[in-house]
């Protein structure tokens, strides 16, 4: 069973998915946790910048593992990828287009309001990205441009999650899934 603190924190990162972090309150994050509003404050004495902070590491190193596990269980690159945005695609269509790019507003939110969490997303993006270069270089992509194509890929997922949510429709992330797999397959060093 998770503590209360778990729970705050789980709670804070399934509604910062959904609907962001200025949109995200704190009678919200009570209710759906189940917490009583005094353990907030007990657990997370910076407040709501805090346990956002919590939620956006737990994230982090979640969908860091998802990447990394997705990558390892596919040999060529360009197939690697395409799957895990198809993985990605499955995710924010099942959840009916209410879930996907779990750090995305908070990003956006963050970048004007808090440097705190500015910093944080900016740690996990990296994170995300040091998965992609690390498949890239094991398979014989230069570092550098390992680190271009990963920034291509958490791009052009971000945006396309993004789009999908808006149009209802999981076709922008399917077409980069296909898009970067044929990128990565052209320019392949063999």
């Amino acid at each position: 069973m998770s503590s209360t603190r778990d729970q705050i924190i789980e709670a804070t990162a399934e509604l910062l998915e959904k609907q962001g972090y200025r949109a995200t309150g704190l009678n919200q994050i009570v209710e759906e946790s189940g917490a009583p509003k005094g353990s907030l404050y007990y657990y997370f004495p910076g407040g709501k910048e805090e346990f956002g902070t919590e939620a956006v590491n737990k994230v982090a190193q979640e969908v860091h593992q998802r990447i990394e596990t997705s990558l390892a269980a596919i040999e060529d690159p360009g197939e690697a990828v395409a799957a895990f945005i198809l993985r990605v695609a499955q995710h924010v269509r099942t959840s009916n287009f209410l879930k996907g790019g779990p750090i995305t507003s908070v990003a956006l939110d963050a970048c004007t309001t808090s440097e705190r969490l500015n910093e944080v997303c900016r740690e996990t993006y990296d994170l995300w990205q040091s998965a992609f270069v690390e498949k890239l270089v094991r398979s014989g992509f230069s570092l550098a441009r390992s680190k271009r194509l990963a920034g291509l890929i958490i791009a052009s997922i971000e945006g396309a999650i993004v789009l999908s949510r808006t149009n209802r429709s999981s076709e922008p992330l399917e077409h980069i899934a296909a898009e970067l797999k044929l990128l990565l397959q052209t320019t392949h060093p063999k």
